[in-house]
């Protein structure tokens, strides 16, 4: 079972991108959010990877930029009725808009704030709320690192920090770092700033 992938980018389209590794090549599909994130073609990324076995019999690999990416994409799969994958995976691209906000709003029974916000039909989120609402964490502890790692303002930031020639993985880390010093509210520019600190040679 595939876990994780670390390679190069070789091709892309719309929905997913090919990955090579020690010479082969793995087609991974990902959220809209994590696919404009990854990085254009020829970029060396880090990836968790799902597996599932489709309805004809091959294997699909579905990739996340983070491991709460990929729990959640794990639990809207196999707590939501009747979501295979591929619906996980559109549900999640949904819900990284802005996580916090979608694990407030299934916490608070918020089915107008799913709607508004994420774009959910109010069927899919009565749904969510009835499946989701005693698994998800705490929004505050969603939020306590300053953001969520799959939120907005932490892809764009990760975009620009990998464009800018820095691997994913470091990126990430002094990310995480500045967002715990930045606070809820700060913009992308300002986490950008502070993470080019840490990455930057002392």
């Amino acid at each position: 079972m595939i876990a994780y992938l670390r390679g190069r980018i070789v091709a892309r389209n719309e929905e997913s991108a090919v990955i090579e590794t020690i010479g082969l090549g793995y087609e991974v599909f990902f959220s809209g959010p994590s696919l404009e994130a990854l990085g254009p073609e020829g970029a060396t990324v880090e990836v968790f990877i799902a597996e599932s076995i489709s309805m004809y019999g091959g294997t699909a690999l579905y990739g996340f930029r983070s491991q709460e990416e990929k729990r959640l994409f794990d639990l809207l799969r196999d707590a939501v009725p009747n979501t295979g994958a591929k619906k996980a995976m559109d549900y999640l691209g949904k819900a990284m808009k802005s996580m916090p906000d979608f694990i407030s709003a299934v916490a608070a029974k918020d089915a107008r704030r799913l709607t508004a916000i994420f774009g959910f039909t109010a069927k899919t989120a009565d749904k969510l709320i009835s499946a989701l609402k005693d698994k998800l964490p705490a929004a505050g502890a969603a939020s306590a690192a300053g953001f969520s790692a799959a939120s907005g303002v932490y892809t764009q930031a990760l975009t620009a920090l990998v464009a800018l020639g820095f691997r994913s993985g470091e990126a990430r880390a002094a990310l995480e770092e500045a967002a715990a010093e930045a606070g809820p509210s700060a913009n992308t520019e300002t986490i950008i700033r502070l993470a080019l600190r840490r990455l930057s040679p002392k």
